[in-house]
């Protein structure tokens, strides 16, 4: 018998002084060779039952190995640690010696007649789970002795099966700095639903380099011993059999039968398997509780092979296929995927700082250097572990001198590791998006995409969902931005850059600071450019020559940004008087703080599709009507200079006009009227605007956005459609009476100066939002009986508000009301009791007298400052009240106790309550 006590590797059962003096012997003294500690039970005494430490050697060690011999079952003491050892144990290795097995599995010949012996005086229930013991052990897969000779190679044999199965049980260290795991294993576990006996498919999707291996590994070790079993495939095994057969054709029978007999050999140990047939995993595996994971898969006739149908394998199976291809799990039907996501930037910091210090913090002098490489790997577990690795164990200064290094080109290892996701790409169309939004397009919306390429013969819709699904991109859900990581975005770059390492001119797209630099400053421009994309802050002062662009016939994209705010650098790209060229092809120009006074009068913008001139000197776009049918969008935000906006008769397509901030603009042409497109209007802050066409009634206008429009007096006629109407500090004195807001879901008209809105009723059934905070002299707000879908109601500060109307009791869907300081607002409506409504803020409401009895599904309500005299006894109704803060009211004088029976009541405040007694 053996016992790990700290330190023992193998616990044998046995009995007969034949087996120890000859077969044991040998035996410990193989294990022993292998550095394997087998406990020796020279120091325990036998008895009649097993005591207590023997019991916790059984539980404490690994493995088991139970050799049965003629004697073994005349031993009660051998047949209760065998008991011990079916309990406790999941590696049992049985050793029959100079026994056939089927006579230990049925309790016959010699080994059947000392069994019975034994069972002499013993109850019913003891003999049976001897039984079952001896039949359960007896039916696992052991080693029997031979012929005297084979002896020694036999106990190496089983020396060796004991070695690899230890190996495989020791716990791994190898995830130690891949922080996070453990969420990460959490989360899959949910999905496995391991306590489910039907089979299951699972899929982990994410990036190239974001860890799915490893966490999938990490899994694979925490579950194995629990299935019968157990095998991961990895990259090699997949290539292997590729290497062999061709991948041109998906359903190639001889490819599939070759995966299977590798999976097969691999799953069941058994070396050079041959099959002839496809059902072969059927057959074997039916039975069988299997966990197979398939990792870095990008091919479905590996699935199809391996992994077909989940009736090939047994009850309880759980199949796992990692990948960077969502497309591939949800055409093989598998819905129950994990998506691995970049780790935090706490976790980010705790990986590199793993793989570079071998710490989870950054030492003394590294803080910033180390946050600095975070953000150049992006968060990528990848890039972490590869640049940790690379300035591991060097000091600040060769660090600090590695850094320029980091910040300009990609290391080699990252880019070789994420072309293979490009190089996999089935599509040229999919290249080609790729090339596009790594160099112009990142953080772009798949709308403005689609319109940017739409004349490129690219199939861009497809595309994005191809780049989706193999995880080259992310479209954020609500804004419907595309996004790629920052390492694949250098590596799309690497990738133009090497379509002409030594001349810039003859790549599709320029993006490198010291290139554009050049090619502009030389006039150098060919028609292989498509796009440029320059920050500015990369290059020195540079004064353009009138034919800078002239080379660049099919110039698309013109991409010139800042990152510095406007007031804080001069402008570093300089025009001459006489620049009047930019190339006709552009569909996008994006000119930041554009330093002329008015468009080039060479430039005839009939292909422009997106018009981004922020922060410009631009005191107007052009003269005359331009061809623009082919224009969406206009954005001029922060253009302080602009006084007159152009005739916008042939922009038939344009969608979006922003105009915020540009201070000099008084009016707005009536041309906008004919619009018939236009979604978005933003005036925002445009202090000197003093008319708009007085007839909006654009059935497209859906936002409109008059913040701070402070000399705008008359409110124009609006289309009905309009969703989202945002006037703050409008000095608007009257609304039309024609004013019809039945699709309206924002209204927002903070700080407005007059007394009410307007008058009568208003069908307001879209509305979610209403807020008119800081209006001081508005002293009604509008009938809202009809507004029985709003959630939001902000009436803060509005200084006149005396009282709220009783139709309040129609909104059955509100769910937060502030109406903190509203220092007139002397009543509110009692018996109301809207169930939707979870928040109340009426805090320095100071003339309030009476506690509010509106909602008991209340979970916080705020009374601080207020004048109310008593907490009222049916406060004890409020059932799911969390927080109540009265501080600061000065008449409070009494609080019934029912509030104790307040069960979720998180927070009371009623401190400096002068006159609360009890």
């Amino acid at each position: 018998s053996s016992s790990r006590n700290s330190g023992y590797d193998v616990f044998t059962s046995f009995s007969g002084e034949d087996v120890r003096v000859t077969f044991l012997t040998h035996f410990f003294k193989e294990l022993d060779r292998k550095m394997i500690i087998a406990f020796k039970d020279n120091e325990i005494e036998r008895g009649h039952s097993i005591g207590p430490k023997l019991i916790k050697a059984i539980k404490d060690s690994r493995i088991a190995v139970v050799v049965f011999s003629k004697n073994y079952s005349s031993s009660s003491w051998c047949l209760n640690e065998l008991l011990e050892i079916v309990k406790c144990q999941e590696i049992v290795i049985p050793i029959f010696y100079d026994l056939d097995p089927s006579d230990v599995r049925k309790q016959e010949g010699e080994f059947g007649e000392s069994f019975k012996k034994t069972c002499k005086n013993r109850t019913k229930d003891e003999i049976q789970r001897w039984r079952e013991a001896l039949t359960n052990v007896a039916n696992i897969a052991g080693y029997h002795t031979g012929k005297p000779n084979d002896e020694a190679k036999l106990i190496e044999e089983i020396a060796n099966n004991v070695l690899d199965k230890l190996m495989k049980l020791t716990p791994s260290k190898d995830f130690d700095e891949f922080f996070g795991i453990e969420e990460h294993i959490k989360e899959l576990s949910v999905l496995l639903c391991l306590e489910s006996q039907e089979v299951r498919m699972v899929g982990i999707w994410g990036a190239t380099g974001i860890g799915k291996t490893t966490i999938a590994r990490a899994l694979f070790n925490r579950l194995y011993r629990h299935f019968q079993g157990r095998v991961f495939i990895d990259r090699a095994f997949i290539s292997k059999s590729m290497d062999i057969y061709s991948r041109a054709n998906p359903d190639d029978y001889n490819l599939k039968l070759h995966l299977q007999e590798k999976f097969l050999s691999k799953l069941l140990d058994k070396k050079n398997l041959e099959i002839n047939h496809l059902d072969a995993v059927k057959e074997r595996l039916k039975n069988m509780k299997v966990l197979l994971f398939i990792d870095d898969l990008d091919d479905q006739v590996v699935l199809e092979a391996l992994a077909c149908q989940t009736q090939w394998f047994g009850d309880g199976s759980r199949i796992i296929v990692i990948t960077k291809d969502k497309h591939l799990l949800r055409a093989y039907g598998i819905d129950n995927i994990y998506e691995v996501l970049l780790p935090s930037k706490d976790l980010a910091i705790k990986m590199f700082c793993r793989s570079a210090f071998r710490q989870n913090s950054p030492p003394n002098g590294f803080i910033e250097l180390s946050y600095e490489v975070v953000q150049r790997a992006g968060s990528l577990p990848l890039g972490l572990n590869i640049l940790g690795s690379y300035l591991r164990g060097r000091n600040k200064e060769i660090w600090m001198e590695m850094m320029p290094g980091f910040r300009n080109k990609l290391d080699g290892k990252i880019e070789k590791t994420l072309r293979v996701s490009y190089d996999g790409l089935d599509s040229k169309d999919d290249q080609a998006i790729f090339r596009h939004i790594a160099c112009i397009f990142n953080f772009e919306t798949c709308s403005d995409i689609k319109k940017l390429l739409a004349d490129s013969g690219l199939n861009v819709t497809n595309g994005l969902i191809n780049l989706v699904d193999k995880s080259l991109i992310r479209i954020k859900p609500k804004q419907k931005t595309v996004e790629m990581h920052c390492l694949l975005q250098e590596t799309g770059r690497e990738i133009v850059r090497a379509q002409s390492v030594d001349d810039p001119r003859k790549r599709e797209f320029l993006v490198d600071g010291k290139d554009i630099y050049d090619v502009l400053d030389d006039c150098s421009g060919t028609k292989k450019v498509l796009g440029i994309s320059l920050d500015i802050d990369e290059i020195d002062e540079l004064h353009l020559h009138v034919d800078a662009f002239k080379g660049m016939r099919n110039l698309r994209f013109l991409k010139l940004y800042t990152n510095t705010k406007i007031s804080e650098k001069e402008d570093k790209l300089l025009l001459p008087k006489e620049f009047n060229y930019l190339p006709n092809t552009l569909r996008l120009l994006s000119w930041q703080r554009f330093p002329m006074r008015c468009m080039p009068s060479e430039f005839f913008p009939k292909y422009l599709v997106k018009l981004i001139m922020t922060g410009s000197k631009l005191e107007k776009l052009w003269e005359g009507v331009m061809p623009l049918q082919c224009l969406k969008t206009i954005n001029l935000f922060g253009s302080q200079n602009l006084k007159e906006f152009p005739d916008l008769s042939l922009a038939t397509s344009l969608e979006t006009l922003s105009l915020g901030y540009c201070l000099s603009l008084v009016e707005v042409p009536s041309t906008i009227g004919n619009l018939n497109k236009l979604t978005y209007l933003n005036m925002l802050g445009c202090h000197n605007l003093e008319t708009l066409p007085a007839d909006i009634n654009l059935k497209s206008l859906s936002h409109l956005i008059l913040n701070g429009c402070s000399r705008l007096k008359i409110f124009p006629a609006l289309s009905t459609n309009i969703s989202e109407l945002t006037l703050n500090l409008l000095a608007v004195e009257k609304f039309p009476s024609n004013l019809h807001l039945e699709n309206l879901v924002y209204l927002i008209i903070q700080g407005m100066t007059s007394v009410k809105l307007w008058d009568g009723v208003k069908v307001l059934t879209s509305l979610k939002t209403m807020d008119l905070r800081d209006s001081k002299n508005l002293k009604e707000i509008p009938d809202l009986s009809m507004a029985s879908n709003l959630l939001i109601l902000n009436l803060r500060e509005c200084l006149s508000l005396v009282e709220l109307p009783s139709t309040i009791r129609n909104l059955h869907n509100l769910a937060e009301l502030d109406m903190s300081g509203c220092t007139n607002l002397e009543t509110f409506p009692n018996d109301v009791n809207l169930q939707s409504l979870k928040r109340i803020n009426l805090a320095r409401c100071s003339r309030l007298k009476i506690f509010p009895d509106i909602s008991t599904n209340i979970s916080e309500l705020d009374l601080s400052q207020t004048a109310i005299e008593e907490v009222p006894w049916w406060i004890e109704n409020f059932s799911k009240l969390e927080y109540l803060l009265m501080g600061k009211c000065d008449m409070l004088e009494h609080v019934f106790l029912n509030i104790s029976k307040l069960k979720h009541l998180k927070s009371v405040d009623f401190s400096d309550c002068g006159r609360l007694t009890k």
